[in-house]
């Protein structure tokens, strides 16, 4: 059996004003910082032997934690980058709302194809769950392997892992906090389960 751990990244400036982030490259503020100090030394009991990120800097720089912790270095890869959101990111979601109220409804329950210019949620699960299985077939069995990426994406990756539609993943999963995790297993056989979603770890 193989066991697969899905990390969102620590909080942004973004993050905490609301600003849509999407594909943008945004570091982590302060807080996302101590988050991932906090995270890495519980995600480093799983004894991982792959650590794979997003390569944007938010993600990149969680998992850099998370590597430091399990002495490991982080395999960025762009396919675990967040569901871009088109000509929309960089917007407050006030901004967001006033400029697409149509639009915005539809973003504020998931349903983002409907965002002018964003991906297309069948390309983001195609990505997403491509990177995943390639991490996975690099990870022995009966290993750990620890992704870190981003909330949106790791809904679809969800989703896709366990057979899901894209609908069931974005109405039946609750959004991931910043530094919350998800805890998959996979045996030879069987269907991919899950065993957690939205774990925390508090800030000391």
């Amino acid at each position: 059996m193989k066991r697969l751990v899905l990390v969102r990244h620590g909080q942004t400036e973004w993050n905490r004003i609301g600003r849509v982030q999407g594909s943008t490259d945004v570091a982590l503020d302060e807080t996302g910082h101590a988050q991932a100090r906090a995270v890495a030394p519980v995600l480093a009991t799983y004894r991982p032997s792959t650590l794979w990120c997003s390569d944007l800097s938010r993600a990149a720089t969680t998992a850099s934690y998370v590597g430091e912790a399990c002495g490991l270095t982080p395999v960025p890869d762009a396919r675990l980058r967040e569901w871009g959101f088109g000509e929309r990111e960089g917007l407050t979601h006030h901004e967001f709302e006033a400029a697409d109220p149509e639009a915005y409804a539809a973003f504020r329950v998931g349903r983002y194809d409907a965002v002018p210019g964003a991906e297309r949620s069948t390309d983001v699960r195609a990505r997403v769950v491509g990177a995943l299985r390639d991490q996975l077939e690099a990870t022995e069995d009966g290993a750990v392997a620890v992704a870190v990426a981003h909330g949106a994406a790791i809904k679809l990756g969800v989703g896709g892992l366990l057979g899901w539609s894209d609908s069931q993943a974005v109405d039946t999963l609750w959004g991931m906090h910043n530094c919350g995790w998800a805890e998959l297993t996979f045996a030879a056989g069987s269907p991919a389960r899950l065993v957690a979603y939205n774990r925390l770890t508090p800030i000391s």
